[in-house]
């Protein structure tokens, strides 16, 4: 059974006239690692937003459709009790962060102890996403000392150390470092082999490529496509929605390279074993050519 469900979802934000949002309708599976990419404004934040609920539940504005997790109408639940299923990271972890906290571990345990949650499941819990996202040094760090790179993971952490079913995060890594970005994607991917699932709005379409199951394409409020990384990024018209294939599809496409299955390489390793198989094959043409 699918974990998410959205169906004819329309939304305006107050004083607007255009939809953000215009008669979405897709299903995610338990433990899909889904990556949203499209231009600025396309609609990415505002589709987030309205998984988590907090659209039309916290920004009002004219609202259709329906979007269920689990059989339960997102719209239908406050926005409190939606925690414990579904959580949201933001782009800005400063949006985040409580202000109310001395240190990294307090801050991590804000959401922890709001829900009730016994002492050492609390302790474990909070041990747990410090490590997974490497921030076990800073725990006794006043979260506002900490980069913003450092900030963006105890934001996650504190996510994680909740353990809801979703987990939604609005272009997380824009504010770290390869190195870092690499870590927060690594780290999610496990949540997802977990059985979480992950929706992630992302501008690194290497990234995207690389670890998300499928991808949504959004333009203008509507879904264009979703399909499995390779589609995506393979369709003639993707520049036309502002969104750039990554550097080795591009290249691929360049020179006509394609897999067995009708579309181009979208990572290093299958442009590599290609052009192995390429150059192998035209290395047997010369030999047969010559014998000839």
């Amino acid at each position: 059974m699918a974990r998410i469900v959205i169906e004819n979802l329309k939304y305006k934000y107050p004083g607007m006239n255009k939809l953000a949002l215009n008669d979405i309708s897709f299903t995610i599976e338990p433990g899909e690692f889904i990556g949203i990419i499209g231009r600025n404004e396309s609609g990415k934040s505002s589709l987030c937003q309205a998984i988590a609920g907090l659209i039309p539940n916290f920004y009002k504005g004219a609202y259709g459709g329906r979007v269920f997790i689990d059989d339960m109408e997102v719209k239908k639940v406050a926005v409190e009790d939606l925690c414990e299923t579904v959580g949201i990271v933001f782009q800005n972890p400063f949006n985040q962060v409580t202000g109310s906290k001395l240190t990294v571990y307090e801050e991590i345990s804000f959401g922890l102890e709001n829900m009730g949650i016994p002492r050492e499941d609390m302790i474990k819990r909070i041990d747990d996403a410090m490590e997974l996202l490497d921030i076990s040094k800073y725990r006794d760090r006043y979260p506002f000392d900490l980069s913003g790179g450092q900030m963006q993971r105890m934001a996650i952490a504190s996510i994680i150390a909740m353990k809801p079913e979703v987990i939604l995060l609005d272009e997380p890594t824009s504010q770290l470092d390869p190195q870092g970005r690499e870590e927060v994607f690594q780290a999610v991917q496990k949540l997802s082999k977990q059985g979480i699932t992950i929706i992630m709005v992302e501008h690194n379409m290497e990234k995207i490529a690389a670890y998300s199951d499928r991808v949504v394409l959004l333009d203008d409020g509507k879904l264009i496509d979703i399909d499995i990384p390779q589609k995506i990024f393979s369709r003639d018209d993707l520049g036309e929605y502002g969104v750039e294939a990554p550097v080795y599809t591009q290249i691929c496409r360049k020179f006509g390279i394609k897999n067995k299955s009708g579309y181009y390489p979208i990572a290093l390793e299958e442009t590599k074993n290609l052009l192995n198989s390429i150059s192998k094959s035209m290395g047997k043409v010369i030999d047969q050519k010559g014998e000839m």
